[in-house]
């Protein structure tokens, strides 16, 4: 049984839902596969609501009020703890990511969150942010400069990220904050033996992900999901077909990228002409 990240059901909202819902189950004598087949999911994915491992699923929360009898009870606890600074289309992926034991991602046009300089992201968000506030800059930035935390300490997952070269090219925030970006990267795959990054040159072509950012994540107990993300908008994937055609496009685009080894070197090249390039002006 998954573990609870918090015994205390008062502690968040979060963890307040899954001891509801623990409550409710066992009043009504079900057991957690009995009430998964319910709702059409599957007892450990209860459980992990219970434990408040998973954040609480609206469309999940309108099936288990029915089939509790709980009106309305955990629709509203579960719109409270899925208040996040994260956006909400984001949110499921942000934070299965905390728990993911591998993570193969591609990025297309930039440099992904958890590799991220200050400078970059914040170029990054005020393009993408226009007219907002530079408070609300500022905290997207926080927040970016926090996940990249996920790449430290024991428990951390391996990052295997295929980069299209246009991450490389496209001028984010300038020349200076470019060379520092890639020196950055490569500095990450240094220090880091779990991070491992290969470029997908823009002789290679078309393939399956040019236009989508996507991650493929992978659990020690629970099924793989694909997080896939456009402007403004993001979609969790979870059924277990369509994650394995993601995961034979993804096979393909590792095997047809450069090797790590050359594109650490692209990498590390591109970072030195940036920087050539910067104090030229």
């Amino acid at each position: 049984m998954t573990q609870p990240r918090n015994t205390d059901p008062y502690s968040d909202p979060r963890t307040f839902y899954g001891s509801e819902l623990r409550r409710l189950r066992e009043a009504a004598g079900f057991t957690q596969e009995q009430l998964g087949r319910r709702v059409f999911c599957s007892g450990a994915y209860i459980g992990q609501f219970e434990a408040a491992v998973r954040r609480p699923q609206l469309e999940i929360s309108e099936l288990l009020d029915d089939v509790l009898d709980s009106g309305e009870h955990l629709q509203r606890l579960c719109r409270l703890a899925r208040t996040s600074r994260v956006p909400e289309y984001a949110a499921d992926a942000a934070e299965l990511e905390q728990q993911a034991k591998t993570i193969s991602l591609y990025a297309p046009m930039v440099v992904p969150g958890v590799l991220q300089t200050e400078a970059y992201a914040r170029a990054l968000i005020r393009g993408s942010q226009r007219f907002a506030p530079q408070q609300v800059v500022e905290e997207y930035v926080s927040d970016r400069m926090e996940r990249a935390k996920l790449l430290d300490g024991p428990d951390a997952p391996i990052l295997w990220g295929i980069l299209h070269e246009a991450a490389l090219r496209v001028p984010v925030g300038g020349p200076k904050a470019m060379g520092e970006q890639l020196t950055h990267v490569v500095q990450t795959l240094q220090a880091h033996p779990n991070v491992l990054l290969q470029v997908m040159p823009f002789a290679a072509g078309p393939h399956p992900f040019l236009d989508m950012c996507v991650w493929l994540m992978d659990f020690s107990d629970a099924p793989p999901v694909v997080y896939t993300e456009g402007a403004y908008t993001g979609q969790l994937i979870e059924e277990p077909a369509l994650v394995a055609r993601f995961r034979s496009a993804y096979d393909l685009a590792r095997a047809t990228a450069l090797s790590p080894e050359a594109s650490q070197a692209l990498i590390d090249s591109t970072a030195k002409d940036w920087m050539a390039h910067g104090h030229h002006q």
